[in-house]
């Protein structure tokens, strides 16, 4: 890979590299690295109906549902997809299927091994090892995906899509849950919570059933593959670039609409990964970057981006980042104990935030400045 170069705008970090996706990634890495912390923080501080609502959007949804926090972790599978093609494409047409599979199966278990580390690894004991955790999902989906995109074309890619999101659909809505009697999509009584009781060993994050479960990342792999079409898009020479952005965000809103249509049989959950949710979540998904693509890569408005570039240049580094060093207890440090009593609970508590980002901030754009990056 290029080394980053910082001539254009002072903002593009690889030649060759779209914009737009790196601050993507960036942008929604931003969230889980601080970004909801700082904004439940402003929305508190106006309290009544407009922070029930908007905190509400910054937290998952018990169950059925989908809030803006829940696009963060499909978003990154999305954009995991779309490295595939960057990764792989060109290495099967210089080297070949088997150059291909070493460096998938290398980034699979590198990936694969962060997740346990990131879940505590063995400290806890063999019996607390988590299996089944995000970065491990993200292993997963990359590396099936992988397999497709090294073996079919288009065509191929896109019956797996649906065979992925109709068998999954099938099962769930139409056979009885062992145990239960009768089809349900309810917590705990379903089919993808049912193969985690029985076949999901050592730790699960909801007790008896992970949301990261064995059943549930086959559509992950649906997630993924909608990033490896948009990937495919982007680098098709024969589409002009305004019809990529009106494709991508059409297409996006058109899958919105269709899966909460969709939702209405077979709920959008995202505990489960159902085929309406990865419609949902895979609409949003294409139409930001289709705005992002606009913006960034054919508007050439870039400036306001660089803090995301930051991010979306270390997404792993700083996730992992915020695992191994608490940054919160950080910024009490700084702003905690009688400062943060002097300025009261809502103001404490947002000057807790800010630090806490700020300093997140200041690692990733070290690293950036130093040209640093965590290569899997």
């Amino acid at each position: 890979m290029d080394e980053p170069d910082e001539e254009k705008q002072g903002i593009e970090p690889v030649k060759g590299r779209l914009v737009s996706v790196d601050v993507l990634r960036g942008f929604d890495m931003f969230w889980i690295t601080g970004g909801a912390g700082l904004f439940i923080a402003i929305f508190k501080l106006f309290g009544g109906r407009l922070e029930q609502v908007f905190v509400a959007q910054l937290e998952h949804a018990e169950w059925e549902g989908f809030h803006f926090y829940d696009l963060i972790f499909p978003l990154f599978v999305f954009i995991v997809g779309m490295s595939v093609v960057f990764s792989l494409q060109k290495l099967i047409n210089t080297q070949g299927k088997r150059a291909a599979y070493k460096r998938l199966i290398r980034r699979y278990i590198l990936l694969y091994l962060l997740g346990i580390i990131y879940y505590h690894g063995i400290a806890g004991g063999l019996q607390n090892i988590r299996l089944m955790g995000v970065l491990q999902r993200l292993a997963l989906t990359y590396f099936f995906t992988g397999i497709l995109f090294i073996h079919f074309r288009l065509r191929g890619l896109i019956v797996a899509f649906f065979a992925v999101l109709l068998g999954y659909w099938a099962l769930l809505s139409f056979v009885p849950v062992p145990g239960v009697g009768h089809v349900s999509f309810a917590e705990g009584q379903n089919w993808a919570n049912w193969v985690d009781q029985h076949f999901l060993p050592l730790r699960k994050w909801n007790g008896d059933w992970d949301p990261e479960g064995l059943l549930s990342t086959i559509p992950a792999i649906g997630s993924c593959l909608l990033g490896l079409f948009a990937s495919l898009l982007l680098r098709e020479k024969s589409v002009s670039v305004m019809k990529k952005v009106y494709l991508l965000i059409g297409g996006g809103v058109a899958l919105v609409v269709i899966g909460h249509l969709w939702g209405l049989q077979f709920p959008v959950i995202k505990k489960i990964w159902t085929s309406s949710y990865v419609l949902v979540a895979g609409g949003y998904s294409l139409a930001l970057l289709g705005l992002f693509y606009l913006i960034l890569d054919v508007w050439k408005i870039q400036k306001w981006a660089v803090v995301f570039v930051w991010i979306g240049m270390n997404p792993i580094t700083i996730y992992l980042a915020r695992n191994f060093i608490n940054f919160n207890d950080l910024a009490r440090r700084f702003v905690g104990g009688e400062l943060q009593t002097l300025f009261g609970e809502k103001i404490g508590y947002l000057l807790l935030t800010s630090v806490s980002l700020g300093l997140t901030l200041a690692l990733v754009r070290f690293l950036f400045k130093r040209k640093i990056f965590l290569r899997l």
